[in-house]
């Protein structure tokens, strides 16, 4: 049985936080719905110190922009893309559209249609996202969606360069300035001078989170990203320095980032706490992460590897990375993650930022039932179905008995009246044919 030698908080305490931050979001979409451009603004100024003339950057301010941007930051972004862009396009060669004929006379189909627009918001605040450009607004465009406009919130009470850079590589086709709630309900619901968009995707903090909940329904949505996670699987091969930094490394996220080991080997596990402090002393970020692994982390011991996948699944985690000496056991066994790092070569870093992969990924337990943001997300798969005239007669007789059971009169006759139709027709076309032999 699973031993915890570190639990998080309670959950009566995350609950507490997160109903003040429903009824806040609550309170800013209404005044979107009613007053627009105006509302936004307000918001924009109380939040962001930021309001310029037009949120939308002109041509010339992002020329400006990308100026001042190196040339190999530039690289660096566009190598970034093309790992995302190529990946994503393999994905996009799985989807394919089909049509079978499942009884004779009768055709079935589906196909794959990209969403007409979307909007792709785009962290920043503590950290300039620059990443989710490339994860949001190039899977996008490999989708084959029209229009996909941007919003990133000002850093440092301006727009932040290089983010506009790798928007503006990755495709956008409009780009504002507008950070939060704001950007989002803008963005979902339109203003006078933001056209609204059919799908809102992209990470954020709390409040962008649940915007994009309580928007859900009149826009769609990748998914609801809470805190990012990670979850490090280890036996006793494992680097207890490679742990704690990985650990580290996505709880300087923001103070209510989930960091957990799940371990076969108690002698780590023991260990795991001490270099985690020796870190945080010269760790840049250790005010965030301190905060985070001493209210978010957590410490499990397993009996044996069997005991670690029932565990992990358990906890559904964001990012997993396996540190074993045999890391694709996890990859047939485990069915709960947002994204494996299989084996200490890999790190959630890489997939946060480069490898290709996604980053924008389950929290909160919902890799119980969703992936994370991938091409497919922006593409309906829609269906359709043709009929012969004599297999409408088929399909007629069996869809009336049916209806008949279910008393839904109305759907009856609509069977009924191609049976009579085409059963006549078809009675007589074989009663010609017969006597023309």
């Amino acid at each position: 049985m699973a031993r915890y030698l570190k639990t998080s908080i309670p959950a009566a305490e995350v609950e507490a936080a997160n109903s003040q931050v429903r009824e806040t979001v609550a309170n800013i979409v209404a005044d979107i719905k009613i007053r627009g451009d105006a509302a936004v603004r307000e918001l924009s100024a109380k939040f962001d110190r930021w309001s310029p003339a037009s949120f939308r950057l002109s041509q010339n301010e992002i020329a400006s922009l990308l100026a001042s941007v190196s040339p190999q930051t530039i690289e660096d972004i566009e190598f970034a893309q093309a790992q995302i862009r190529n990946f994503a396009e393999h994905q996009k060669a799985a989807l394919k559209d089909i049509e079978v004929e499942t009884l004779p006379g009768v055709h079935l189909g589906h196909r794959n249609i990209p969403v007409s627009s979307v909007g792709c918001y785009i962290p920043g605040g503590r950290y300039p996202m620059v990443a989710s450009s490339h994860m949001t607004i190039v899977t996008a465009k490999v989708a084959g969606v029209e229009r996909v406009i941007a919003c990133t919130p000002p850093t440092g009470g301006k727009p932040h360069p290089e983010t506009v850079a790798a928007m503006v590589l990755a495709g956008a086709d409009e780009i504002y300035i507008l950070g939060g709630v704001q950007a989002v309900a803008a963005m979902a619901l339109g203003t006078q001078t933001i056209a609204p968009v059919d799908m809102v995707v992209g990470a954020g903090n709390a409040f962008v989170a649940e915007a994009k909940r309580q928007l859900f329904g009149q826009v769609g949505i990748d998914l609801l990203a809470g805190p990012t996670e990670i979850l490090i699987v280890a036996d006793d091969s494992a680097d207890v320095q490679f742990v704690a930094t990985d650990l580290l490394g996505q709880a300087e996220h923001g103070p209510t980032s989930p960091a957990a080991l799940i371990t076969t080997s108690e002698a780590l596990a023991r260990a795991l706490p001490a270099e985690i402090e020796r870190q945080l002393k010269t760790l840049p970020t250790a005010e965030i992460a301190a905060v985070s692994w001493r209210d978010y982390g957590q410490i499990i011991l397993v009996a044996d590897l069997d005991e670690a996948v029932q565990e992990a699944d358990r906890l559904a985690y964001e990012h997993v990375e396996i540190m074993t000496r045999n890391p694709r056991y996890f990859l047939q066994h485990m069915r709960n993650y947002g994204s494996l790092f299989l084996g200490p070569e890999t790190n959630v870093a890489y997939g946060d930022k480069v490898i290709g992969t996604n980053h924008t990924l389950p929290t909160r337990r919902a890799a119980r039932y969703t992936g994370g943001l991938w091409v497919g997300k922006f593409m309906k798969t829609v269906t359709y179905q043709q009929c012969t005239e004599e297999a409408s007669v088929l399909i007629g007789e069996y869809c009336s008995r049916l209806c008949a059971i279910e008393r839904f009169w109305g759907h009856k006759e609509q069977a009924d009246i191609r049976v009579r139709r085409y059963g006549k027709r078809n009675v007589s076309v074989t009663s010609t044919s017969g006597d023309a032999q």
